[in-house]
């Protein structure tokens, strides 16, 4: 089939490896003028990691691996009151840390060079309308060109406008807003950084990550828990007025706070979003189908975003080769064996939000000390070694014959 993915992150290139494979004439059209080769640190786990294994990739992944050996919670001052490091046994579940932490823009480009040979990409470019029928779907470019392709998949993030166009215009707003919005950006790494992440929770729902991913550069994060609707409209806002909002907020934060804060000012690279979930009755419509955030978007907190993209993508075009033709019948079964895992993965945010952005110091501190309990018992190494990483009762299936 002749496919569309609108979208150059991590699902689109990912799909867009298998449906290639198969046979099928893919392209991808993403509207910046270049590879979405930038973003922070992201990692693999669970059936991810087997995705990627069976892509033949993971030895590309291995050696663009961030060297993050693991978490330590630290107070103000920076003394660190609990850890936890990563499991590289190569048995039973990630722990905080994942052994296969990677920078997102490294796993970019090794789906890219997996697909550019068989995959056409188009920068630049964005999908402006189209129209499908029972046979085919015609779109409409910004650069003014018409085709028709057999299928259009959704690819576009968070803020989908693949999703919008399909939805009815008196659908219900599909994002389910968690009142918890994240700001990144790189700064100079200096004698305090390591390769251990470093995570401080402050009073006022306020949160600070360091991590360190090679030998010049460290990652920043301000996390902050507010549900008012000012603060929601603040990534739309022009960057020096979204970096005054997190200067102002996290001024008195402690820890590192004023280096960070002093490095947002020449960072080329500043992010700031809000953390949402997607959730919808339907991944698709006729031949548009949705896949990784703009289907189910699971937001930062749980972790498996990455993860969800990559077993989402090999799911659809698993599908897709089961039933080439009969879209629906694809879209409806990709769905339905997708639905458990991003119900699990999407259930933990609640507890996740509420245990990590809270209001006091004594909060904290009771936090704190059950960490501290936990990691000197080793109760969180052991069960990490002992357990599986799959989440619930998820199983990968096998399309070694589709």
């Amino acid at each position: 089939m002749k496919v569309l993915i609108c979208g150059g992150g991590c699902a689109g290139p990912s799909l867009a490896f298998w449906l290639s494979r198969s046979g099928h004439d893919v392209t991808i059209v993403e509207r910046l003028p270049n590879l979405r080769a930038s973003g922070a640190q992201i990692d693999l786990r669970g059936q991810g990691i087997e995705v990627v294994r069976r892509m033949g990739l993971l030895e590309k992944v291995r050696e663009k691996r961030v060297n993050e050996a693991g978490v330590e919670f630290v107070d103000r001052n920076g003394s660190v009151i609990a850890g936890v490091m990563a499991n590289t046994s190569g048995q039973g579940a990630q722990s905080l840390t994942s052994e296969y932490e990677i920078m997102r823009g490294d796993l970019v480009n090794i789906l890219y060079g997996a697909t550019k040979d068989n995959v056409k990409y188009i920068f630049g470019t964005a999908v402006e309308s189209f129209e499908q029928d029972d046979e085919k779907v015609t779109i409409h470019f910004s650069n003014g060109q018409t085709d028709t392709f057999d299928i259009l998949v959704g690819a576009d993030g968070q803020g989908s406008r693949i999703r919008k166009a399909i939805l009815p215009p008196d659908a219900p707003d599909p994002c389910h807003r968690l009142g918890v919005h994240a700001a990144y950006w790189i700064v100079p790494r200096d004698e305090t950084d390591s390769n251990m992440r470093k995570s401080y929770l402050s009073p006022g729902r306020r949160w600070i990550m360091r991590r360190t991913h090679n030998s010049t550069e460290t990652q920043a994060y301000f996390i902050v828990r507010d549900d008012s609707p000012e603060v929601s409209s603040l990534h739309r806002a022009p960057i020096d007025t979204q970096k005054g909002f997190w200067k102002q907020r996290f001024s008195d934060a402690g820890w590192q706070s004023k280096r960070f804060i002093d490095g947002m000012d020449t960072a080329s690279n500043f992010y700031s979003h809000e953390a949402i979930q997607v959730y919808l009755d339907e991944w698709y419509k006729n031949r548009v189908v949705l896949l990784g955030d703009a289907a189910y978007c699971l937001s930062f907190f749980s972790g498996m975003g990455t993860t969800g993209a990559l077993i989402g993508a090999y799911i659809l075009a698993g599908e897709i080769n089961k039933s080439p033709n009969d879209p629906t019948q694809a879209f409806v079964s990709y769905q339905k064996q997708m639905t458990p895992f991003v119900e699990g993965a999407r259930s933990i945010v609640p507890t996740m939000v509420k245990l990590s952005l809270l209001d006091s110091q004594w909060a904290i501190n009771l936090l704190l000390f059950v960490f501290k309990l936990i990691t000197r018992l080793r109760i969180l190494e052991l069960a990490t070694k002992f357990s599986t990483d799959e989440k619930g009762d998820f199983k990968m299936p096998d399309y070694s014959d589709a």
